[in-house]
């Protein structure tokens, strides 16, 4: 299939989900081209793999032997390390970051914001971090690449070289999240705790509009706890959540008769969620990644197309 064509990958991608659509999360991920079979043990991820190989037999697709990897134990999907220890970034794309020269025009921090941002999950405060970059962004600002902006640009470089590790979701334990604002951007960050361990699984945050900056600071509070459940939506809608929050006053919000429409609007749509909120201090809001997250076998494998 010419790639080139108008919605090409978007009908490859339906043709592999309809082709494979039994063996999908149980045994094989599928993003366009790129095939991982996996399983528990030796004996599983061997029968799963017959299975894969029979189904691509009998649809007639071709495989490129030179691009399949069996039976390891870790190595790069889609841009991201697996392995026993968990979810990483790889080390040869950040090498490339780091060594990207300053941006010289408009065209070339668009680049870099697109070759940082792909590990934003990985960074904590991202939007916050890149503000300055972001902002010569837009219309009408003349370019002015500052000491703000270096520091920045090379903040957002040394940031993925100690990204930690994330962990998949144990739909057995509660999630927490952890959220804060500032006064132009808003973050959270989504884990769960396994005895007293806090294990993270996805970082996101995002910049404040002009209007929303000129909210008061319950509302910014507020407005970060209502992006996290629309963020991670498909993780928290049956589960238990623990909210930690270094502000106090979201605890009363939920009582209160006479809030202000956005606020009501807010509370409303966080009803359909089993939340607890839990004050925390400012100075313990602190996020300590040490991550467990196994899997034992998996296979890479590339379709010839």
């Amino acid at each position: 299939m010419p790639f080139s064509l108008c919605n090409a990958p978007a009908t490859f991608q339906r043709c592999m989900l309809a082709i494979f659509h039994d063996m999908i999360e149980e045994s094989v991920e599928i993003f366009m081209d790129d095939f991982s079979v996996f399983g528990n043990s030796f004996d599983t991820c061997l029968n799963n793999l017959d299975k894969m190989l029979q189904r691509c037999k009998d649809v007639h697709l071709v495989l490129n032997w030179e691009k399949c990897h069996f039976m390891v134990k870790e190595g790069i999907v889609l841009g991201h390390k697996v392995s026993s220890a968990g979810l990483e970034v790889d080390k040869a794309k950040i090498d490339e970051i780091s060594k990207l020269p300053p941006p010289t025009n408009i065209k070339s921090i668009r680049s870099f914001l697109g070759h940082a941002g792909f590990y934003r999950r990985f960074i904590k405060d991202f939007s916050k971090i890149a503000r300055p970059l972001t902002k010569l962004l837009e219309k009408d600002t003349p370019f002015e690449f500052d000491d703000e902006c270096r520091r920045a640009f090379e903040s957002l470089k040394e940031k993925p070289i100690c990204a930690p590790v994330i962990v998949s979701p144990n739909w057995n334990l509660p999630f927490e999240l952890m959220c804060d604002a500032s006064d132009f951007a808003i973050g959270a960050v989504l884990g769960q705790k396994d005895g007293k361990t806090f294990h993270p699984m996805y970082v996101a945050s995002k910049t404040l509009n002009s209007a929303q900056q000129k909210y008061t600071v319950t509302e910014k509070e507020l407005m970060a706890v209502v992006f996290a459940f629309d963020k991670f939506r498909s993780y928290l809608i049956l589960s238990k959540t623990i909210v930690h929050t270094d502000h106090s006053a979201l605890r009363h919000l939920f009582k209160k008769q006479d809030a202000k429409p956005r606020v009501i609007r807010w509370i409303l749509l966080l009803q359909e969620f089993d939340i607890e909120i839990k004050d925390r201090k400012g100075t313990e809001n602190v996020i300590k990644f040490v991550i467990k997250y196994v899997i034992k076998f998996w296979i890479s494998i590339d379709l010839n197309t």
